[in-house]
């Protein structure tokens, strides 16, 4: 597939990546979203030269859209059968070569392949190995020799090759929109919708006459046993109120005042509780106490305080605030909940669980985090939280009233170069080889955001997972994308099934779940 590391370089260097226009319409010709045909011009100043003849709308004064294709050989993808140590796709050399054998002893004819870090990454060579039998035009075989595997006694899985990343291989259906700030009026906006809690659909967040353009956004909570579904899977503050604590270290993009300038930062969160002489320090916010979806916590969390990504860490101490924007009772458990009002005194001492009151708080404590609000928050009493967001300088951040923020990873670009951090954003796990071979190295669905050196936003949504139709990126192929695409700074937003884009309310592209995600949060251009 084209959109693989030497391709991209060449693109951002010389000319183009092999591309191919989706959609009726002529290359060079803009359609306006108000019906008028023209010949094209530079919408917005200079067009990157990969999406130079891809299909372009626009759809306002300084916001265009193109969409194409990015695609490997003809022929070159295929049906295989990976086979499993463990549910691992990957396995050390050793533990490769004797699996290898015992499926050859069992009459199958298996082949070992290495897998290797993407170059532009914080890591280097081999990964590990995968054990792979036969290659089939159609999942129907595959799926045939799956079972007879099987049946001999192993774990084994139909995949198609388009989706592993190697170059020259699969086929990415690409939305990318270029947002001018110094020509266009309206603005970008984070949502979480009617609460923090809950998901929505993109469209439904985007309904309305006033949204151009929306597209999902931060990594959320998704199941109760991981939190409050919906809720923010790290930092998000929306209107300069801070939602959820960061994931420390964690990349997000800041959107201040109208929105159209991302500044893209990795955020820690200092929180703490203060009552007279006392203090605590405060764990997160909006989330179940006691549970820390992708890590990255503080106070002693398990297994780790570094970032983890889809791993969800436990601390059996903690305080958690809660804010009147949540849109839903908190949590109920074990515990104690102090409700604050308005001026930060506390009304009441309660069981978890009920209501947080208009305009006032409630601080949720587990384990020695109760303790110490039975202690020291007595109704009547005065309770201050003092909340900070700093950089990885050390420098604080301070919000707006009309400020945003909202998660993602990993980083993609930085000062125009590939810069993908594996360990630091939480994708490579200890002991775990598989975990960053299928969710970053292997192509999947992505949306992504970053700014060119002219200052304008991109915004970049691939569909993935749909064999046949679009595999999506790896990281490093996103990142080597945005970069041809004259990013100086991109990141992830959250990826796969929630990849969604809308235009005027409507999806345009083709979310891998075959139906619109609800999701946690979303980015609204309005006008």
């Amino acid at each position: 597939m084209a959109l693989a590391r030497r391709p991209f370089r060449a693109a951002a260097k010389v000319s183009v990546v092999a591309v191919a226009a989706v959609g009726l319409l002529a290359p060079g010709v803009v359609v306006d979203r108000y019906g008028e045909t023209a010949a094209a011009t530079a919408p917005t100043a200079v067009v990157p030269g990969p999406i130079a003849d891809w299909q372009h709308e626009r759809l306002a004064a300084g916001v265009d859209l193109y969409q194409g294709s990015i695609a490997g050989r003809p022929g070159a993808d295929h049906w295989t059968v990976t086979v499993r140590v463990n549910g691992a796709h990957l396995a050390a050399e050793r533990e490769a070569q004797a699996l290898a054998e015992r499926v050859r002893g069992a009459g199958f004819d298996p082949r070992v392949e290495q897998v290797a870090w993407p170059r532009g990454s914080d890591r280097h060579g081999v990964v590990g190995e995968r054990v792979r039998v036969g290659e089939y035009e159609a999942r129907t075989e595959a799926d045939t020799r799956r079972k007879a595997l099987a049946a001999a006694g192993f774990d084994a899985v139909s995949e198609w090759t388009g989706a592993d990343g190697v170059p020259g291989t699969g086929v990415a259906r690409v939305k990318v929109a270029i947002v001018d700030p110094k020509r266009y009026g309206g603005a970008m906006k984070g949502t979480y919708g009617k609460g923090v809690a809950g998901r929505e659909t993109v469209p439904d967040m985007a309904a309305g006459d006033g949204t151009l353009l929306g597209v999902n956004a931060g990594f959320f909570v998704m199941e109760g046993k991981d939190g409050v579904p919906g809720a923010a899977a790290g930092i998000a503050a929306y209107d300069g109120e801070l939602q959820s604590a960061a994931t420390n270290g964690r990349i997000a993009a800041v959107l201040r005042g109208d929105g159209l300038r991302p500044e893209f930062k990795k955020l820690s969160t200092e929180l703490r509780v203060r009552a007279g002489a006392a203090s605590a320090v405060v764990d997160g916010i909006n989330r179940v106490p006691g549970l820390i979806r992708n890590c990255g916590g503080v106070g002693g969390d398990s297994p780790t305080e570094r970032p983890q990504h889809d791993v969800t860490c436990t601390d059996p101490d903690e305080i958690v605030k809660f804010t009147d924007e949540l849109g839903a009772d908190t949590p109920a458990g074990e515990g104690v909940e102090a409700v604050l009002d308005t001026s930060g005194r506390v009304r009441e001492v309660r069981a978890r669980g009920g209501a947080v009151p208009e305009g006032g708080s409630v601080l949720a404590g587990i384990g020695s985090g109760a303790s110490w609000l039975r202690t020291h928050a007595k109704p009547g009493s005065a309770v201050k939280v003092r909340q900070r967001i700093v950089d990885e300088r050390g420098r604080e951040l301070k919000l707006g009233p009309q400020d945003d923020i909202v998660n993602g990873g990993p980083e993609l670009v930085r000062d125009g170069k590939v810069a993908v951090n594996y360990a630091a954003d939480g994708i490579e796990r200890t002991g775990d080889r598989s975990f960053a071979y299928t969710w970053g190295i292997k192509r999947n669905p992505r949306m992504l955001i970053g700014v060119d050196r002219q200052g304008r936003m991109l915004l970049v949504g691939a569909d993935g997972r749909q064999p046949g139709h679009s595999d999506g990126f790896g990281l490093g192929e996103g990142a080597e994308l945005m970069k041809s695409l004259g990013a100086v700074r991109a990141m992830a937003l959250d990826g796969g099934g929630s990849v969604t884009m809308t235009v005027n309310g409507k999806v345009i592209n083709s979310p891998s779940d075959g139906v619109e995600r609800a999701v946690g949060d979303a980015l609204l251009l309005t006008r």
